[in-house]
């Protein structure tokens, strides 16, 4: 969500883009598109299946963020078995409620499961990276971002 930091930007962006699934729409299919960016590393089982339909429909599919690039804080967890990280967290007992998604013994970055494209870093990537990197892309050049636009904050 930190796209939405490009603030009034994005009114120029919508006259060349079309939002198809995003937390902005509540759209559940996965259509085709040119651009496909993902934030987060796969947790759950839904995640992986999601990101894997969504691959399918992109020509161009983009990591963002720490999350999605190398499992950020989430993978964390990674160093300890699952079970008791959530013993830990539900005293009274691990909900066991089927529709829940399955999660993950690990939390992986999204390359591990699917062909990315381009990776765009940052935790979360400015505003500023972030339009530089789309408008690179729309015109057809291979993004780059110069000194200044990556941050870790």
């Amino acid at each position: 969500m930190s796209f939405l930091d490009i603030d009034e930007r994005i009114l120029e962006l919508v006259e060349h883009v079309e939002f198809d699934r995003s937390p902005l729409t509540d759209i559940k299919r996965v259509g085709e598109c040119d651009i496909g960016l993902v934030e987060g590393g796969l947790c759950n089982a839904e995640n992986v299946e999601v990101l894997r339909a969504f691959r399918a429909h992109c020509k161009t599919l983009v990591a963002v963020g720490a999350c999605a690039i190398n499992g950020g804080l989430p993978a964390q967890r990674n160093r300890l078995p699952l079970r008791p990280l959530l013993e830990a967290v539900y005293p009274q007992g691990v909900p066991d409620d089927p529709e829940l998604p399955l999660l993950l013994n690990h939390v992986h970055p999204i390359h591990e499961v699917v062909h990315i494209d381009y990776s765009l870093p940052g935790c979360p990537p400015s505003a500023d990276a972030f339009w530089q990197f789309l408008t690179d892309l729309m015109s057809g050049r291979t993004p780059h971002l110069g000194h200044g636009l990556i941050h870790y904050d």
